[in-house]
């Protein structure tokens, strides 16, 4: 098995960022994904001090940061007058990302639009792939040139497609967000086969798993950007579960991580339950198991 590292999103706890990287420390972490896009670490916040502070706090907890969490919700980049500003935010956390000693930053691009004829290609004459293409390969230029990877998580479509995507955009600063629970919840295939798909795009990984009943990614992510424009109950179409009790295979899913040479982080990501200190716990204990750490 590959010499993963664990890591959690601090924002996960649900506690002030001091108290969850205390906690991040007492769970058996190594790293943290730090949300900068609002809240108490904002990108935009950050001074010189700011900076410093974060980085002593690390070290006083002995932690590094897995990557940053520049994802500005909406529509990803599908939309050319959102655009207009996700590209110069998203240049601004690239920059910071490198402050903070981190060469990942973890987003999502919106929903890569499919082909008529097959769900697994792209349709690349519509505005909103043009529009997701153009950035991202604007962005993609810049992050490479400062040394970081803008990570697309995945979920809203299958391995394939994002791959031609990526592909396509064609660019050092772009890779992938390896999240198995949002392609068993919300696009219904199979997380093994699509780290295999993805192979060397993928530079970071949530730790997260869950079951899906309705498979709908368009209409969930559509509710997720727009927010409650319809009559959505999101627990019909899927239910993120603690590790071990959703329906990823996760000794399949670690093995093939193992096999195309991903030794990075897997980042515990928990956004509901009554007690996330509980689920984020046996989360790392589940993966110190699994890994053998």
């Amino acid at each position: 098995m590959a010499n993963f590292k664990i890591g959690v999103m601090t924002d996960s706890f649900k506690l002030p960022f001091e108290q969850g990287l205390a906690k991040a420390a007492e769970v058996g972490a190594q790293g943290i994904q730090l949300y900068v896009v609002e809240g108490e670490n904002k990108y935009d916040t950050f001074d010189d001090a700011k900076v410093e502070r974060v980085r002593k706090l690390l070290d006083q907890y002995g932690l590094v940061i897995s990557a940053v969490c520049g994802d500005f919700g909406g529509h990803g980049f599908e939309r050319a007058d959102e655009n207009a500003w996700k590209i110069p935010a998203s240049k601004a956390v690239a920059d910071l990302a490198v402050r903070l000693g981190t060469k990942v930053v973890t987003t999502h691009i919106g929903v890569v639009p499919e082909a008529a004829d097959d769900t697994n290609k792209c349709d690349t004459e519509c505005e909103a792939y043009k529009n997701m293409l153009g950035a991202c390969r604007e962005i993609g230029e810049y992050a490479a040139s400062v040394g970081v990877t803008f990570a697309i998580e995945t979920g809203p479509e299958p391995a394939a497609r994002l791959k031609a995507f990526l592909d396509d955009v064609n660019s050092k600063g772009f890779g992938v967000n390896m999240d198995p629970a949002n392609l068993v919840m919300c696009t219904g295939t199979d997380p093994v086969e699509a780290v295999y798909t993805l192979g060397s795009y993928i530079v970071h990984t949530h730790a997260k798993d869950g079951k899906g009943f309705i498979i709908d990614p368009r209409k969930v992510y559509t509710f997720f950007a727009e927010g409650g424009i319809e009559d959505l109950r999101l627990s019909d179409y899927f239910l993120e579960v603690p590790l071990g009790e959703g329906n990823v295979p996760f000794d399949a899913y670690l093995k093939a991580l193992s096999d195309i040479g991903f030794n990075g982080f897997l980042t515990v990501e928990r956004e509901c339950g009554d007690d996330p200190y509980a689920d984020i716990l046996l989360a790392v204990n589940f993966l110190k198991e699994k890994i053998g750490a």
